[in-house]
């Protein structure tokens, strides 16, 4: 099973369980994101571990290859001295020596692809992490924008901001009525002296705008003759 199939596995089970309980979506989130986090120093703390048993078995395959190469030079030594019979048992040794140096090989070979897999994992696993928590961030804009917006169309469409305006257009007609009272005290009575200037002078006005109208219409039927 990969980091990723049981990181699945786990959020899974954690969701549908916040899901039955009807939980705030926020949560859900927050705990994806959690999830990837333990799971990431979980993956860490691994990879410390193998990393560390990894340089234990090329310590190890240091020396016997050290004792290896340690029995070939006894070997041609004992040799060199006509000792056959230890010539034969120094190479023994090596062969020994040899088998033991393959087998921690082997396990070296498994050790540094199973590092390699981690390492790859841990990538991933840090790039979905950094898009988990930006898109953690944009989900949260925008609940708060949709609160925002749900809180002000609710104000809106409220029964006492329709009473309030109602009060408004009361208050309104009261002035408008009130207002009207007023004008009405005006109604009838005498013109003042300046009352009857600006009446004299607003005629003349309007008599020579008159006149210069009547002035351009002649101008411009003399022109089409």
């Amino acid at each position: 099973m990969t980091v990723f199939s049981r990181l699945s596995d786990i959020v899974n089970a954690n969701i549908n369980a916040l899901l039955d309980r009807a939980e705030d979506p926020a949560k859900l989130i927050r705990l994806v994101i959690q999830e990837m986090e333990d799971t990431l120093v979980e993956v860490r703390s691994s990879a410390v571990r193998t990393i560390a048993e990894r340089r234990e078995i090329e310590r190890r395959i240091a020396a016997i290859a050290a004792e290896r190469d340690e029995w070939a030079r006894k070997a041609e030594f004992a040799l060199s001295r006509n000792r056959e019979d230890l010539a034969r048992g120094a190479l023994m040794a090596k062969a020994t020596a040899q088998r033991s140096l393959a087998a921690e090989e082997q396990i070296l070979a498994g050790l540094v692809a199973g590092l390699a897999a981690q390492s790859e994992d841990l990538a991933k696993l840090q790039a979905k992490l950094a898009e988990a928590k930006t898109r953690e961030k944009t989900l949260a804009t925008r609940r708060s924008t949709a609160s925002n917006q749900l809180k002000i169309r609710a104000r809106l469409h409220d029964g006492r901001v329709g009473d309030a305006f109602a009060k408004f257009e009361k208050i309104e007609r009261a002035l408008d009525e009130m207002e009207g009272r007023v004008e009405a005290y005006d109604i009838g009575q005498p013109k003042t002296l300046a009352d009857e200037f600006a009446d004299l002078e607003a005629d003349e006005t309007v008599k020579a705008e008159l006149e210069a109208l009547k002035a351009k219409l002649n101008n411009n039927n003399q022109t089409k003759e």
